[in-house]
């Protein structure tokens, strides 16, 4: 009797066969899936037929599903999913209705996928709003609008690929493997019937008297329980092949899994490794025409080992072959190109040093040749004896002139060519010496009407020079006096010519560099002079970057570069626009040495007094003191302008005009953004470096009120109906709201200081740029709007250039991230629904 109770438990009122052709034009179907509370999920997916299936049909489909979990599991819950979106609301509304009236379970939820087009969304939200009263007594039902509506009851690892999930399911194997299990289940079912069976005749047969008879009954009882025994053996072996069936199966599908596991993570350390290469790389390729950053010979053989290993993932049969040798190709592209750019540089380096150690004695030379022409007086070579005196100086001194300073420039680009800069090809100390020797023999044949130079100069120091100002002695100095920095001589012929515009703002240049080129070596590397190293105080000569800032950057961006390029414009003054805007990123090491000012200035009212500059001042004849000399190139950058301005006057209608204009304009740009971040230096109270928020775009004073703020809200900001006074810094990263601080006490510095409030990160603000009631105003909002300022601008032009670098700078990060949209998609893995199938077994 055990057999007959444990053959009862697997057969089923309903098999597939009863409930006709419905299961395979997939009605409804149970995809493995679970949901709330363990809530078995019945799919009813689009079908065009649904109306026509009979009410009894659809009972019999919903029946057999049922049925089969709670064959299992008795009291389980279902959820059933209502797929309507190519569908009407009439369909939808018979659909339920059916539902409600024939589902055998316990129904937990329905979830309807509405209508996806306009009309008949519009319809069913409308229809579903009056008949709702009516569903819900009766059942259950959610009305979403989308997949990812339904994400919200139902995991996505329990939701088939059609609804946005990762359950895998197939119903054509579903179909077969439910009529083996319902085939094996009527074979089931008839042995345990004829068990049965022969079990009752067993039970109810009488035993006769007779001999014959007892012994034709037992022939009979054991030839039925042979053939018994071997239908059971028969059903044993079958249930045992399709076990071994299933494990072979099984192991296959584990294999193909694990084997794809693995690559996957193989193939994951290799992309880390190659994206770690390649950046590594990369950098070395974008300047591979300028130079190459340190790269070390353990970079390129790591590059080399990850090719092997890309090789061997692709000899080993791995699914992302194609990829990995994609990979391989690039990486070994790349080490090619940083080989024989290396190889390149390697033989340029070579030499290049070659050179340098050439050039170590012709550099001292060239020092004391810029010395000399740099400290002859105008005013005394006007008559012709000081004329004659000079010219003498100059051919004695030239006498002395090392051997590669008189080889010719073409022999020296033959044999340097790869090395030698456009600048040092063009021009030499040879050339600076003879033009000044021109202009000194042109003075000595003729008399030339005095003129007195009214800018501050270099005097001549006695004849017998001071060690204090010797250019002999050692320096570390980051100046470096290259022999096309001729200032004196460009000043000097310049002056002598007198007639031509171009030639006067050659003397201008001239003159001003000659102050620099006095003020670094007078001052600047007389404090390394052993001679008089113990005049510095000691811990001034550690401050020595900020007491003179970047200056001899800015010396050798004139003497190399824009001095040279001015030289072109002698004959058409209007083409120094042009230079100005090739130069326009150059210009960029005035704003370092304003921004440095500040700290300067406090370091020379610190060591004024000292002895050391006293001396240099002295020595050096100037009536003026370092400080003025140290303000010489902030006078400098504020005279540009006024230079285009002048050049754009008489300049009206010619050829760079327009390159005129748009050098003034970069001038005027320049001026503005040095203007703002000397405000920036004055910021007190900012825990952070200010240099990580980018570069000050903006500054200026307004009125900001504090519009609204959601969460806990302090009642102060809301009570605020004045406005608060407030100086706002836009950076490329960040707006900073500070107050402004202006001491009036006596000896109190009249630069301001801004005391910082608040800082909102540019990432998360947005701007409504016009509110009513006040042209002049405008919306800065934070974080979703959780926090809003409402900020009124001075003039209505400054609203505008504002909200014009705001929308500027939320356009660049918009760029930013949509270049930054690389996505790598991980595999999935998906375990076949056999065992959920199994587990009815």
């Amino acid at each position: 009797m055990y057999v007959m109770y444990f053959f009862s438990e697997v057969t089923v009122p309903l098999s597939l066969k009863e409930v006709g052709g419905y299961i395979e034009k997939q009605v409804a179907y149970l995809s493995g899936g679970r949901g709330e509370d363990s809530s078995v999920i019945i799919t009813l997916p689009e079908c065009s037929a649904f109306s026509d299936i009979p009410v009894e049909a659809l009972a019999k489909v919903l029946t057999y599903l049922t049925l089969i979990p709670r064959a299992r599991q008795p009291g389980v819950k279902f959820i059933i999913i209502l797929d309507r979106r190519l569908d009407t609301w009439t369909s939808i509304k018979t659909a339920l209705a059916r539902i409600a009236a024939s589902f055998p379970g316990n129904l937990h939820l329905v979830l309807v996928l509405r209508p996806t087009s306009f009309f008949q969304r519009t319809v069913t939200d409308l229809g579903f709003r009056f008949s709702q009263e009516d569903f819900m007594l009766k059942m259950p039902v959610v009305m979403l609008s989308s997949v990812t509506d339904l994400l919200r009851y139902i995991d996505e690892n329990q939701l088939t690929s059609e609804f946005g999930g990762t359950l895998d399911y197939c119903h054509s194997d579903w179909i077969v493997l439910r009529t083996a299990i319902e085939t094996f289940a009527v074979t089931v079912k008839d042995i345990a019937q004829m068990l049965q069976a022969f079990g009752t005749e067993l039970a109810e047969t009488e035993l006769p008297e007779e001999g014959n008879a007892i012994e034709l009954l037992l022939l009979s009882h054991t030839e039925k329980y042979r053939r018994l025994k071997v239908l059971l053996h028969l059903l044993h072996y079958r249930l045992l092949a399709q076990l071994r069936d299933m494990e072979m199966a099984f192991d296959g599908f584990f294999d193909k899994h694990h084997l794809k596991l693995q690559q996957y993570l193989q193939l994951l350390r290799y992309e880390n490794n190659f994206h770690e290469v390649h950046l590594l790389l990369c950098p070395q390729l974008s300047l591979a025409g300028f130079f190459f950053i340190m790269l070390e010979e353990e970079d390129l053989a790591r590059a080399q080992v990850m090719i092997l290993q890309g090789h061997q993932l692709a000899v080993g049969h791995h699914y992302a072959t194609a990829l990995i040798l994609q990979r391989c190709n690039e990486l070994r592209h790349q080490q090619d190109t940083l080989t024989t750019g290396l190889s390149t540089k390697r033989d340029s380096f070579t030499q290049t040093h070659n050179l340098l150690k050439q050039l170590q004695e012709a550099q001292r030379w060239c020092d004391d040749a810029v010395y000399l022409l740099a400290n002859q007086q105008v005013d005394k070579c006007q008559s012709k004896e000081g004329a004659q005196v000079a010219l003498r100086d100059i051919e004695k001194f030239q006498e002395g002139a090392p051997p590669l300073l008189t080889t010719g420039s073409h022999v020296l680009c033959m044999e340097y060519e790869s090395v030698l800069t456009p600048a040092l090809q063009k021009a030499t100390v040879q050339a600076m010496i003879d033009s000044r020797l021109a202009c000194l023999r042109k003075l000595a044949d003729k008399h030339i009407r005095p003129v007195q130079l009214v800018a501050p100069r270099a005097e001549n120091p006695p004849r017998s020079k001071s060690p204090l100002f010797s250019p002999k002695h050692g320096t570390t100095s980051n100046l470096v006096i290259r022999p096309d920095c001729s200032l004196c001589s460009r000043s000097f012929n310049s002056f002598c010519s007198g007639t031509n515009y171009g030639d006067d703002v050659m003397l201008v240049m001239g003159v001003y560099m000659v102050c620099v080129c006095v003020t670094l070596k007078g001052y600047r590397e007389e404090m390394e002079n052993p001679v008089v190293c113990n005049l510095p105080p000691p811990d001034l000569q550690d401050k020595r970057d900020i007491l003179f800032g970047n200056m001899p950057d800015i010396y050798n961006f004139h003497s190399r570069l824009f001095l040279q390029d001015l030289e072109g414009c002698l004959e058409k003054p209007e083409t120094v626009g042009a230079c100005f805007l090739q130069r326009k990123e150059n210009f960029q090491v005035y704003e370092h040495y304003c921004q440095n000012k500040p700290r300067s200035e406090a370091l020379w009212k610190q060591y004024s007094d000292c002895p050391f500059f006293q001396e240099c001042q002295k020595k050096l004849e100037h009536k003026l003191g370092l400080d003025s000399y140290l303000l010489k190139p902030i006078q400098r950058l504020t005279k540009y302008q006024l230079l285009l301005k002048e050049l754009l006057k008489y300049c009206t209608g010619c050829e760079g005009t327009s390159e005129l204009q748009g050098a003034l304009e970069a001038m005027l740009d320049l001026l503005k953004f040095v203007n703002d971040s000397m405000h920036q230096t004055a910021i007190t109270g900012y825990e952070g470096d200010l240099a990580t928020l980018g570069r000050v775009l903006m500054q200026g004073s307004f009125h900001v009120w504090v519009g609204h703020r959601k969460g806990p809200t302090r009642m102060k900001e809301l009570a605020r109906f004045k406005p608060m006074q407030r100086h706002l810094f836009l950076h490329e990263r960040a707006l900073l709201f500070c107050k402004r601080r202006d001491d009036h006490g006596e000896g109190a510095d009249r630069t301001p200081s801004y005391s910082f409030k608040h800082c909102l990160k540019m990432s998360a603000v947005g701007i409504t740029e016009n509110i009513k009631g006040d042209a002049k105003k405008f919306e800065i909002w934070y974080s979703g709007r959780e926090e809003v300022y409402v900020v009124q601008a001075p003039t209505l032009e400054v609203k505008l250039a504002w909200l014009n670098e705001i929308r500027k700078i939320l356009t660049n990060q918009q760029k930013l991230l949509k270049g930054l949209s690389y996505y790598f998609p991980p595999q999935k893995m998906y375990l076949p629904c056999v065992s959920y199938y199994l587990s009815y077994l």
